[in-house]
């Protein structure tokens, strides 16, 4: 039973790729995303503090509002992001709420995963975005001054296909679009990363 679920989560991950490109119109219920921020709720928090707080949309005029708030792919200089029809069809932004806690590193990787691991297993992907326009977003969702906005994670079906590779001879980590569109994403080799083992 053990190494079926560790089999499953692995696929998981492996599939667990930054997504950029959506079917927009698969919609995303707020069903759906409650549950997803529910995995987050559940999963661990530094201290047990929990100050993160969550913000989600599914609605086509305020994800419009959010979009133009959003850095993509900084790695492809002439590609401005998804065309219409292949934008997310669902956000959850992620804030931290300084009331309860300055800190919110750890707790906000762990969210983060839980909440795209949990799109993977419905069929959705994802992409955590923290290049914002922060004061512009704080504006679109009416935010709290006490609350920081830290990272927004778009979602939808995904329309592109996302490939692993080894990282090359030249130690090129960055990930690029072949011809067809693919995405290729370089990761380091398990070697290279495991520098000591007793």
């Amino acid at each position: 039973m053990i190494v079926n679920g560790e089999k499953m989560l692995a696929e998981l991950i492996k599939q667990n790729r930054s997504c950029r490109r959506f079917h927009q119109n698969h919609k995303i219920t707020s069903e759906t995303l409650t549950e997803f921020v529910n995995l987050a709720r559940l999963s661990a928090s530094a201290a047990n503090l929990q100050p993160l707080k969550y913000i989600t949309s599914c609605n086509l005029e305020r994800n419009a509002e959010i979009f133009p708030c959003l850095g993509w792919a900084a790695y492809l200089k002439d590609w401005p992001g998804p065309e219409e029809g292949e934008r997310p069809a669902g956000y959850i932004i992620i804030l931290g709420d300084t009331s309860i806690s300055p800190y919110f590193d750890w707790d906000l990787g762990i969210a983060g995963q839980s909440i795209l691991l949990g799109a993977r297993e419905k069929g959705l992907a994802g992409c955590m975005i923290a290049s914002l326009k922060k004061k512009k977003l704080m504006g679109v969702l009416d935010v709290d001054p006490a609350m920081k906005i830290l990272l927004v994670i778009a979602l939808g079906k995904p329309a592109e296909e996302i490939c692993i590779e080894p990282v090359g001879k030249n130690g090129n980590i960055q990930y690029w679009h072949d011809q067809n569109g693919v995405h290729h994403v370089p990761k380091r080799d398990i070697e290279e990363i495991i520098i000591g083992r007793y």
